[in-house]
């Protein structure tokens, strides 16, 4: 591996089980790094080994609660004081993204600050995986490798062998993405038509294409509350599928999602462990790492080569 310039990666407190994993998957030792607690919750990050000149790579998801994301900008702005050469946060799922726009009057646009925050630390590059939606990138001046869990999920359905499948999207906004994997599958395509009540509350769907006789493969980004994905499990079910799989990117699951799931018509529902997986008591979840898919990444942008390579839709 002729590295341009030495790196080494740290994790914060709750992505640790994955950066355990990308280090072994790299082949190197996870960095040491301390947090220490006051009485009042506030906390200060510290390297417990030099990095001057060391491109810094930082695991760290920004899943709720807040603290996650607070941890990161510690780690970023000591990297920043400890002369890292470049501090590069690799946060596989990306909270508030789906802020991604004013779709009504008096509200903020989330995803935008964040980045701000994030630039304002002192960032040189970001590494994520399935943004909420693809424009978020541009809110960073800085580059942005977008990573997307198609390059683990579409071998993997390929090895399944389903006969008759379809690829649905639970829906219009996630038609792009199931668009590509029915293009690349060779198969047809389904849309669900929702309508919401509020937030995360479904109050009706239509699924819009046959589902008669198929073996149905769901795709989605995230799942927060698993109303839209069941509830189109169970329509597509009545509607005379054989089976329903989901293949969602992060595993967000809100209570009652696990329950949903639990007692839906899906056959599966595969995530990645871009957020760790809380309740494990569902055999109906199954996780798919991406460990090495992130390694690679790391590797590849620690020595200057494309990473384009790692796409497959």
């Amino acid at each position: 591996m002729n590295s341009l310039a030495p790196f080494k990666v740290f994790s914060g407190t709750k992505s640790r089980y994955l950066a355990e994993q990308i280090c072994k998957s790299i082949g190197c030792k996870m960095g040491e790094m301390n947090i220490q607690y006051f009485a009042d919750g506030e906390f200060v990050v510290s390297y417990e080994e030099s990095i001057r000149g060391c491109e810094v790579f930082l695991v760290q998801s920004t899943f709720p609660n807040s603290d996650n994301l607070l941890e990161l900008l510690l780690m970023i702005d000591a990297a920043k004081r400890a002369s890292a050469s470049k501090i590069i946060p690799v946060i596989p799922y990306f909270g508030w993204a789906r802020q991604d726009r004013k779709d009504k009057p008096r509200v903020s646009i989330g995803a935008k600050l964040i980045a701000d925050l994030l630039s304002i630390a002192g960032i040189d590059r970001l590494i994520s995986l399935d943004l909420h939606a693809d424009q978020i990138q541009g809110f960073f001046n800085v580059p942005v490798d977008h990573l997307y869990a198609s390059s683990i999920y579409l071998p993997y359905i390929k090895s399944m062998k389903l006969k008759d499948m379809v690829i649905a999207s639970p829906d219009v906004g996630g038609s792009k993405r199931a668009s590509s994997y029915a293009k690349y599958l060779g198969v047809d395509l389904v849309l669900c038509h929702k309508q919401r009540a509020k937030a995360n509350e479904v109050e009706a769907m239509k699924i819009i294409g046959d589902v008669n006789g198929k073996n149905v493969i769901i795709l989605d980004d995230m799942v927060d509350t698993a109303g839209t994905i069941t509830k189109a499990a169970d329509i597509m079910i009545d509607g005379g599928a054989i089976s329903v799989r989901a293949f969602a990117s992060h595993a967000v699951l809100s209570d009652p999602a696990t329950e949903r799931i639990r007692k839906s018509k899906l056959t599966e529902i595969y995530f990645t462990d871009s957020i760790p997986l809380r309740d494990t008591s569902c055999d109906k979840i199954k996780i798919l790492s991406v460990a090495d898919l992130i390694a690679d990444t790391i590797i590849k942008v620690n020595t200057n080569e494309s990473i384009s390579s790692s796409f497959l839709i």
